[in-house]
């Protein structure tokens, strides 16, 4: 029971927190499954299941009808699995997919069937001016909503823990290790998804400055993300002084009465071209 209430609060506070106060990270892998973790008193699972699950998430973005899966009541679940059950990462990245693609639906079902209804009660509240109301309506329907989508977790982890076991018991073993090497090529999705989104050919050198670094020289994430900072910094720098030099080579008046200035140079372009 008390590993069912904390996981359905996990994911209240960050789902439900994430829709509430607008665009944060709330319902990321990263925050959740270490959060879950510490609530089932096993952070450094959590911190693991989180990382890994983020890198498969981190190329998900839901946009309006692209929607693909939902990360937060996926990696709560995984997570929670994952501790319980006792099978680390390799039980809860099998699990992290379908969990994400069932949570988004039903998240999708809980907009429908309970805030879509009141959408004529906001028009009406509106057009008499009762903004109190508005608050209380859309506060209300907001704790409404996530406190049913929460109830998920909740019966999942109360009743489906014995489940999940009996199933995975029953699964033979080549069966496992065929999911869990296909668990450990999810990231690899993940970070594909995300580099055809943010893909340019300007910063290709960075994407295979890195892939050197971990692949030949075997340096650890930590110091393949310092390296990544001091490269951001020398470029901000640079930039910073291509500005400075190009505002230091536009002066307000060059030379003597024969000369004019910069200023009126462009004004005078400026003129040349709107009637020619």
């Amino acid at each position: 029971m008390y590993n069912a209430i904390v996981v359905a609060i996990a994911v209240f506070v960050t789902v439900g927190g994430f829709d509430l106060i607008g665009m944060s990270m709330l319902y990321q892998p990263i925050v959740v499954g270490p959060l879950v973790g510490a609530l089932l008193g096993d952070v450094q699972t959590g911190l693991t299941v989180g990382a890994s699950l983020q890198a498969i998430f981190m190329g998900v973005v839901n946009v309006g009808g692209a929607s693909s899966a939902e990360p937060g009541l996926a990696t709560a679940l995984s997570t929670a699995f994952a501790i319980i059950l006792g099978g680390g990462v390799s039980t809860a990245l099998p699990l992290a997919l379908p969990l994400g693609v069932i949570g988004l639906q039903v998240k999708n079902l809980t907009f429908v069937a309970i805030v879509g209804p009141f959408a004529s009660v906001f028009d009406r509240l509106a057009k008499e001016g009762k903004e109190k109301q508005i608050t209380w309506l859309h506060f209300g329907l907001w704790a409404m909503q996530w406190f049913l989508y929460s109830l998920i977790p909740f019966f999942a982890v109360l009743t489906g823990v014995g489940a999940v076991k009996s199933v995975i018991g029953m699964i033979p073993q080549v069966v496992l290790g065929g999911l869990t090497v296909a668990g450990n090529l999810l990231p690899a999705v993940g970070m594909a998804m995300l580099l055809k989104i943010l893909w340019d050919n300007k910063i290709a050198v960075f994407y295979l400055f890195g892939f050197l670094l971990v692949a030949y020289l075997n340096l650890p994430l930590i110091a393949v993300a310092a390296f990544a900072l001091i490269g951001a910094i020398l470029v901000a720098l640079r930039d910073y002084q291509f500005k400075q030099l190009s505002s230091k080579n536009v002066p307000a008046r060059v030379g003597s009465g024969s000369e004019i200035s910069t200023n009126e140079t462009s004004e005078k372009n400026e003129e040349e071209d709107f009637f020619s």
